[in-house]
């Protein structure tokens, strides 16, 4: 099995309902940052590659058919070579308002949780959120917050796509369009009486982001009591040990 659909297009473009979509077309298993986060060692792998490391892609990609999102799109050209047969989709949304998700819901991410929670508490987050803050230097140059120079990041990689990919094996794909252009560009059939997917909408993001905070933060303060707890029994003990 090899990558038959490469998703070029950046984060917040529809990439999580492009995966449930090849998924029910049967490009199963889809590669998404769902799958790096699961894996400390997947993510340990992409942020080498950042780094110009070399990499064993038929390795990180055994046992799926497509990839979308971070960090595949990042690497579309890598992939075009490695897999000269697959297709490639480049989902779009109007740059605008693709600047305004991505400000609300993955970079919110990175800036909502307490540093030192994710540092304490989850390991996973932490190699996870390391990886997507070198492969988001290299594409913004730690400069997202400059709205214009984010935004203009966005068409340029847009543009390079549709220069580097030949025209027969491009996909350039708005979600709201549904089944009918997808199943067209990939030679399946729509399926009958199934509803294109339309998932992680901007809101639901945010809400979970928050729900995550607070679950993480009412932990982490509790963790530190008790650790303050702890630190003034030992204390007590030694004084009366010294005493």
């Amino acid at each position: 099995m090899s990558i038959q659909v490469i998703g070029a297009g950046l984060g917040r473009t529809g990439t999580l309902s492009l995966k449930a979509a090849l998924e029910e077309l049967g490009f199963a298993r889809c590669y998404h940052p769902l799958e790096v986060f699961a894996s400390m060692d997947q993510a340990r792998t992409w942020e080498a590659a950042s780094r110009g490391e070399p990499v064993d892609w038929d390795r990180i990609f055994d046992g799926y058919r497509a990839t979308v999102d971070l960090p595949g799109c990042v690497f579309y050209r890598e992939l075009l070579a490695r897999y000269p047969e697959a297709k490639i989709i480049l989902t779009v949304r109007d740059p605008e308002r693709w600047y305004d998700s991505v400000r609300q819901t993955i970079h919110l991410l990175g800036n909502t949780f307490p540093k030192w929670t994710v540092l304490l508490l989850t390991p996973q987050m932490r190699v996870f959120q390391r990886m997507l803050d070198r492969l988001g230097d290299r594409m913004f140059l730690g400069r997202f917050e400059d709205r214009a120079f984010a935004i203009d990041v966005f068409n340029r990689h847009n543009e390079q796509v549709r220069r580097d990919v030949p025209a027969d094996r491009l996909l350039v794909y708005e979600i709201s369009q549904g089944w009918g252009p997808l199943c067209a560009f990939l030679g399946v059939p729509v399926p009958e009486g199934k509803p294109f997917p339309h998932l992680n909408d901007a809101a639901a993001f945010r809400a979970k982001i928050h729900r995550d905070a607070l679950v993480l933060r009412t932990i982490g303060y509790a963790g530190l009591g008790v650790a303050a707890l702890v630190l003034i029994l030992l204390a007590v003990v030694a004084i009366r040990l010294w005493s």
